[in-house]
Formats: C-alpha cells, sequence, structure tokens
C-alpha cells in the first residue's frame, strides 16, 4: 500500500461535500423553499416570453411554462402553511402573474380551471 503524497485521500475537512452538507445544514427550511420557487418563477416566465427578447430569441415554449407553473403551483400551495403568510403571499402572487402570464400568451386559451397550477389554486380568471 503506498502512502505516497501523490495518493488521492480526501479528509473530513478538506472534502467538498461535508462542506455543502454543512452548509446547507444552516439554511432555514424556508430559505430552500422560496429560493427553489423563485428559480420555478424566473424559468416559468422566460418561457412565457416575459424576458427581454424572449420571442425573439426562442425562449418562448409555452409546453415548458405550463410544467413550471404546475410544479410552481404546488410547491407553493403545500408549503404555505409551513412557510407563513409573509412569505406564501408573495409567492401566491408571483405564481398568479405568471398564471395570468401564460393565458395572455395562450393562443388556445385553457378552460378555467384547466389553466397550469389552477388545479392547486382554482381558477384565475
Amino acid at each position: 500500500m503506498s502512502t505516497s503524497p501523490d495518493a488521492t485521500s480526501t479528509s473530513p475537512a478538506t472534502d467538498p461535500a461535508d462542506d455543502a452538507t454543512r452548509d446547507i445544514a444552516d439554511v432555514a427550511a424556508v430559505e430552500v423553499i422560496t429560493a427553489a420557487a423563485v428559480h420555478l418563477m424566473s424559468a416559468a416566465a422566460v418561457k412565457c416570453g416575459l424576458a427581454e427578447d424572449a420571442d425573439a430569441q426562442g425562449h418562448l415554449d409555452l409546453d415548458e411554462a405550463r410544467k413550471l407553473i404546475t410544479a410552481l403551483a404546488a410547491l407553493v400551495t403545500t408549503s404555505a402553511p409551513d412557510i407563513g403568510n409573509q412569505h406564501a403571499r408573495s409567492l401566491r402572487d408571483g405564481l398568479r402573474s405568471l398564471q395570468l402570464a401564460f393565458r395572455e400568451a395562450s393562443v388556445v386559451p385553457d378552460a378555467p380551471g384547466d389553466g397550469p397550477g389552477e388545479k392547486f389554486t382554482g381558477s384565475v380568471v
């Protein structure tokens, strides 16, 4: 068995995975949930064509937007009791804005209650 300095070994103090685990352990659940929601919102906004030059750049993709908005609606709706009203209110507002933007961008509108995420939130129209 070789004990040369060239041998690859990671000690717990220098292992990046351990550092990441310690870092995430220090983050409150509400912060993780809201960060995930913000990522979903941002991606959905781009896919709905709300980004600058989204249509010209080919970013408009309502099929993808529908999936993202539905996932966001599920996350916001199910986590609202746990994250508190002050966080949930702003996430609900952003979600509703995305749902309305999706309806505006859609050539063939969904029936009330059938839009993205509306099975979790109810109709937005």
